[in-house]
């Protein structure tokens, strides 16, 4: 066998693989029989065909089954050999068959060489989320949300209150049009945007009133006035917050109010803690693409961007709407699918340069770690999970990733900023 490798690019090669008939002639042979014994040919029975015959008329067929087979054979072979890292299956280019050699040229994607600029002169600053009181009562405040009551009330509406009214569409005269009316609209004004000329309109006014509301057209469309004759505003009244609702709202996993605030209190502390991680390795891992950017194979890219996709249908319920443009939203999370496959190939790089490997007493230690957070799962249980086929690949990478982590948070300097938890309503 003889091989020429040749660059392409920095994430392409192409292989040039030259066998003899020593080398494929077994291959060839065992494909010409397999032919011979299931083409049929008019005049010869099943099987008695001549072989010449035969070579006329599947001989390309047959030439390039064996090319795939040869090829298949000899990459993995020659990749090994010449330490080299495919990011994509290889793709015969072409191939030339002759009785004494069979030459076949391969496509495929590579790894790309480089090395990684020292990062521990890098300073990176990590937000300390400071927990207060007033977050405790708003996060609960959310929480007694879904147990209170909407209660009428004789007041202008501000901008948590429910607007109930008729809805109608004005004409250029700016008279009612009877036949494009809407009966008993529920405006829920927290969850309009701020900007929505109905929540603008709206807030300040008391049952009885009538209010004119001009929709500003989108795109091409003309503008609309509608006129909403308000027959109620309502308010939602929260529960007392009781033992006995914490009971009931917690499914008695907490008997007191005391308890109850307590954990939530520790809730939203593992929330910030989660968040402040995922900040700090975001801030890292644009820092070190920005120091180092490598080129990404296509193929990673794409991989990606699939990613990027489904993720974004999942939270679409599985799929996008009928008149989304799924192709111009793939061409505009290219460049993020691009940064993924880059530090995916910086993470890597990292994990080779420290030696970094995956063991058994790793994944034990994680198991017993994941056990502490299970109310249903022991130790025993989650590690026979993590070593079964399906999920070991998958812990793995989770461990080798976390320790790619600790390795870069080693050399760098990180200084703490304290932060406000964040308000969001619901």
């Amino acid at each position: 066998m003889q091989k020429n490798i040749k660059n392409v690019s920095e994430t392409e090669q192409e292989l040039e693989i030259i066998l003899s008939a020593e080398e494929f002639g077994t291959e060839y042979n065992q494909e010409l029989e397999e032919a011979k014994r299931n083409i049929q040919i008019k005049g010869f029975r099943k099987g008695h065909a001549p072989a010449g015959l035969i070579k006329k008329l599947a001989g390309p067929s047959i030439e390039a089954t064996v090319a795939e087979k040869m090829a298949s054979k000899y990459f993995g072979e020659i990749a090994d050999a010449e330490n080299i890292k495919p990011a994509s299956r290889a793709q015969i280019i072409d191939f030339t068959f002759e009785p004494e050699e069979l030459k076949i040229r391969l496509s495929y994607e590579i790894h790309p060489e480089f090395e990684v600029k020292d990062f521990s002169e890098y300073t990176f600053v990590q937000n300390r989320y400071v927990v207060t009181d007033e977050d405790i009562e708003r996060e609960i405040n959310l929480i007694l949300k879904g147990h209170g009551t909407l209660v009428s009330i004789d007041e202008a509406a501000v901008s948590t209150d429910t607007v109930i009214g008729d809805v109608y569409k004005l004409n250029d005269a700016g008279e009612p049009e009877e036949d494009e009316k809407t009966d008993n609209h529920h405006f829920t004004l927290e969850y309009l945007p701020e900007e929505n000329p109905f929540r603008v309109a709206l807030t300040g006014k008391k049952a009885g009133e009538s209010v004119d509301v001009v929709n500003e057209g989108k795109n091409s469309e003309e503008p609309s006035t509608f006129r909403v004759v308000i027959s109620e505003v309502k308010r939602l009244e929260l529960p007392e917050l009781t033992d006995e609702l914490v009971k009931e709202i917690t499914g008695e996993r907490f008997e007191s109010v005391t308890d109850f605030k307590a954990d939530v209190r520790i809730q939203i502390e593992q929330h910030f803690t989660s968040k402040t991680e995922e900040e700090l390795l975001e801030s890292i891992s644009a820092k070190l693409i920005e120091e180092n950017p490598v080129p990404a194979p296509n193929s990673m890219i794409a991989s990606f961007s699939k990613m990027l996709v489904e993720n974004a249908k999942r939270q679409m319920g599985g799929s996008f709407p009928k008149t989304f443009d799924e192709e111009q939203f793939r061409i505009a999370m290219k460049p993020n699918a691009e940064k993924h496959a880059q530090w995916l190939l910086i993470s890597q790089k990292i994990a080779e340069d420290a030696t970094l490997s995956v063991s058994d007493e790793d994944i034990k230690a994680y198991a017993e770690k994941e056990a502490e957070k299970s109310e249903s799962m022991n130790a025993e249980e989650i590690l026979k999970t993590y070593l079964s086929p399906e999920f070991r690949d998958y812990i793995t990478d989770t461990i080798l990733k976390e320790k790619i982590y600790n390795v870069i948070k080693s050399k760098v300097t990180i200084t703490e900023e304290e932060k406000p938890v964040p308000v969001h309503e619901g």
